[in-house]
């Protein structure tokens, strides 16, 4: 397919970037530390840690992994915490060791959390406390699994009297921490001291390294660990910092990151910022709206990531209207479609668009963007970054011409190795030419942007007519009185399926009639709502804030 968005390119973005600047991650934390040293590099909750501070506590940690637990290069191990100051210091310093990161969300359940371990083969695992009583059941439960723990406190990091006055109250007075007991785990900081007393190997690190094992989310099945080297990842990073160069100043930058850093998106998106010299500010729930409302009004912010319903939540909290954009440059949105009830909303509040990307694990994630210097939202994916590719194949491989709707397949130096020990599925992933399958169905238009229809497997049929939720969705939330809602397909006899929504109520008063009403003014027949479901709470989600409609198609089956 020929390479339309290239015309469309904004100016200065070249077409392909410098994949050689840097061997390692490891390289680009020593660029940013040496150029940034004396600038803050994270906050969180009111402390902050420099640059010059996170190279001495990542090498700190480095050193004590690789003496103290006698790690090697390429043993894995394991992330399991929110967002906090201590989450940085581990992270570059397992990669700083020569050692692989297996990313862990601390919400796993038990029998998740010992997938992970043993499919992963992780033989250490820094975890917060909080979460330490689930590490212990799977200790308990499985004896041959034998891993060095590390155990941090949510104030471990701080200035030493802000350090004890939060671990008192998270344990003691919010009673946050379940009881745990875990023979021979090691507090983190006394992990940090031990490491400042011990010699750091410098070991060869290159391209083909690997630097995560990122596990896809499993609502398809089987989580599987994503590959990701360190050359995909240096990839990507030169790939979104060529995108957002010609707007945003390194060492000026404030960035702020509420979705958890254990998912890639947040990942790759903190380790862009940082490459630029910018400022963290890490939110550790951004549920506790009140919270993350109180940090931003505390830093000039510049740039934030989200999903769609985070902004959506944002919007609806009435303090949000005393937070100051003014210095507000880019709001980028991942992880789900947005909805343009959403968009226009925020556009209107703060007067800056949402930039909508599209990426995926197997792309370490970033493979599209919309450029940085549109006005509105433009309801797609925008176009491939530099050194990345972008067609539409149809079931049998075949390129589809413009405006068919096909599978979106990708093709660049982010994309994955495999998946760990999977060969079965990586060959799976993969058109016989080498482009990555990534289950979404969309087109391209003749700018050369992409737009995603939806998920291969949410797919609903209608009467052989096929209908795409994330279409019905957008249409239902424009609807004033709606709060959320999931389309999904349900068994029909007549008609195979017919299309159901969920709905969460923002107008208590709003009927099922209203919404068929405000759909068949929108839709056409056959894509009109034929069950409408209302919900007191809210839909379930994943980890990132996405819909689990998977969840509600079983809930919904007979």
């Amino acid at each position: 397919m020929e390479k339309l968005w290239l015309n469309h390119y904004p100016r200065g973005i070249a077409a392909e970037v410098n994949l050689q600047e840097f061997a390692s991650l490891r390289e680009v934390l020593r660029s940013s530390c040496e150029r940034f040293a004396d600038l803050p590099a994270y906050s969180n909750m009111g402390a902050s840690m420099s640059y010059a501070e996170l190279d001495q506590h990542s090498r700190d940690f480095a050193a004590y992994l690789q003496n103290s637990l006698g790690l090697h290069k390429g043993d894995r191990v394991a992330i399991m915490m929110p967002n906090l100051l201590q989450y940085p210091v581990a992270l570059f310093g397992v990669l700083r060791a020569g050692l692989v990161v297996v990313n862990v969300n601390p919400q796993y359940t038990a029998d998740e959390l010992e997938h992970r371990l043993k499919d992963s083969g992780a033989v250490a695992i820094v975890v917060l406390e909080n979460f330490a009583h689930t590490l212990q059941r799977v200790l308990d439960s499985v004896p041959p699994l034998k891993l060095s723990v590390i155990t941090t406190e949510v104030g471990d990091m701080f200035p030493l009297v802000k350090e004890i006055v939060t671990n008192v109250v998270v344990k003691y007075v919010k009673k946050m921490v379940p009881d745990w007991k875990i023979a021979h785990a090691t507090e983190f900081n006394a992990a940090l001291r031990a490491g400042r007393e011990q010699t750091l190997d410098h070991m060869p690190l290159n391209h083909d390294d690997i630097a995560f094992l990122q596990y896809t989310g499993g609502t398809t099945g089987v989580a599987k660990g994503t590959v990701l080297t360190h050359g995909n990842m240096v990839a990507n990073l030169q790939q979104l910092a060529a995108w957002i160069a010609h707007d945003l100043l390194d060492g000026k930058e404030v960035f702020v990151c509420p979705l958890p850093l254990y998912h890639i998106y947040a990942l790759n998106s903190s380790l862009v910022f940082l490459k630029i010299g910018a400022h963290a500010v890490l939110i550790t729930n951004p549920t506790e709206m009140h919270a993350f409302i109180h940090d931003l009004k505390q830093y000039p912010l510049t740039a934030i990531i989200g999903v769609n319903t985070l902004y959506r939540a944002l919007l609806d909290a009435p303090e949000f209207a005393g937070v100051n954009t003014h210095s507000l440059k880019v709001v980028n949105a991942g992880g789900m479609a947005v909805q343009r009830a959403v968009a226009e909303r925020w556009k209107a509040a703060t007067g800056v668009p949402i930039i909508e990307s599209y990426g995926l694990t197997e792309a370490s994630p970033g493979a599209m963007s919309n450029p940085l210097n549109i006005e509105d939202w433009t309801g797609t994916i925008g176009m491939p970054l530099p050194s990345t590719d972008g067609t539409i194949l149809d079931d049998d491989g075949r390129e589809l011409p413009l405006g068919e709707v096909g599978e979106i397949c990708i093709r660049g130096p982010q994309v994955m190795v495999g998946y760990w020990n999977r060969p079965d599925e990586t060959a799976k992933a993969f058109t016989s030419d080498g482009w990555l399958r990534t289950g979404d169905m969309g087109f391209m238009d003749e700018r050369g942007y992409f737009k995603i229809t939806d998920r291969k497997k949410d797919m609903i049929i209608v009467s052989g007519f096929k209908v795409f939720p994330n279409q019905i969705e957008d249409v239902v939330a424009l609807h004033p009185g709606v709060a959320e809602v999931a389309a999904i397909g349900v068994p029909d006899e007549k008609s195979g399926e017919v299309v159901k929504i969920i709905v969460v109520k923002y107008d208590p008063a709003l009927t099922e009639q209203a919404l068929r009403d405000h759909c068949r003014q929108h839709l056409t027949g056959y894509k009109v709502p034929k069950i409408v479901e209302f919900w007191d709470g809210p839909l379930p989600k994943n980890n990132l804030g996405k819909i689990l409609r998977r969840q509600l198609r079983d809930a919904s089956a007979p």
